[in-house]
């Protein structure tokens, strides 16, 4: 029965690991609702700086900002990219990474640095093993983000691009479209990126107090920090669906394990009982 007992020992375990992956399922499951709801509260604020910046940015002013100018030259690119900070929900990070180092080579052969702020501890254990530039990372966020926590990380890459330090800004995430999907999302902050509203010729300009440097620099900033704030909000809702799907599938596969091993216990249980009593029957027929 040596074998049946390890049988029952694998059988024990899967057991127990089936518990972990239900219980984790449960949590997420019970999270998910208080992140979507953060997450649906900020998006009106994220919408509405977006439309304000669009009609900033088709003003006919005299001065323009350096966060609406498109450089000549792209010689260092920077990447604020969010992630979770505990693992156990599947592809997430890894889609994400995936696609970032994917731009990133194409930009490093292209002879373009990269400077990176990283949120999350998966992106900064992720990022520190490879050659870039890892000017900050922010860990810890909670289940409630606060704006508060991402001014720092943030003004680091708006000061290094005001200071043409950097040339292009990019934002990566996971953007939650469901429960069951969260899409990879690369979306460039600055400069803004160019389309047909924004370049709409105008003749009309806003009245600016004290002036308008004073006033769009704060707008900008503001702008900045809603996307990425919105960008957490987004990110934190996928990891909780990605991760009760994932200890969905995980509880299911351990389900069906249980079951073979089960099938195979029975059968070595059977074969056991069989070899003693055909044992107990030779001795005494040889008697």
């Amino acid at each position: 029965m040596a074998g049946a007992r390890e049988i029952r020992t694998k059988i024990k375990s899967v057991q127990n690991t089936r518990k972990v992956t239900r219980a984790l399922e449960m949590v997420s499951a019970s999270k998910i609702r208080k992140a979507q709801e953060l997450m649906k509260t900020s998006r009106p604020y994220a919408r509405a700086m977006r439309q304000l910046i669009g009609h900033i940015a088709k003003a006919n002013t005299e001065y323009k900002h350096p966060f609406l100018i498109e450089r000549e030259q792209v010689k260092r690119v920077g990447y604020i990219i969010v992630s979770t900070d505990r693992g156990l929900c599947g592809g997430l990070n890894s889609n994400l990474f995936r696609r970032l180092l994917t731009e990133i080579r194409e930009l490093q052969d292209k002879g373009v640095e990269v400077d990176i702020v990283a949120i999350g501890t998966k992106a900064n254990a992720f990022f520190k093993r490879l050659k870039v530039n890892l000017v900050g990372s922010l860990n810890h966020l909670g289940e409630k983000p606060k704006v508060e926590k991402l001014v720092g990380v943030v003004k680091v890459m708006l000061d290094a691009y005001a200071e043409s330090r950097v040339d292009r800004l990019t934002l990566a995430y996971n953007n939650f479209v469901n429960t069951m999907t969260q899409k990879a999302t690369l979306d460039q902050l600055l400069p803004l990126p160019p389309s047909e509203e924004l370049h709409t010729a105008h003749d009309w300009d806003y009245i600016y107090e004290p002036n308008a440097e004073t006033v769009l620099d704060h707008v900008m900033t503001r702008y900045i920090e809603s996307l990425v704030y919105q960008a957490t909000l987004e990110n934190l809702a996928s990891e909780h669906a990605a991760r009760m799907v994932a200890m969905k599938s995980a509880g299911d596969n351990a389900k069906k394990a249980i079951d073979t091993l089960t099938q195979i216990y029975n059968k070595a249980r059977q074969a056991a009982i069989t070899q003693e009593i055909s044992e107990i029957v030779g001795g005494a027929a040889a008697v």
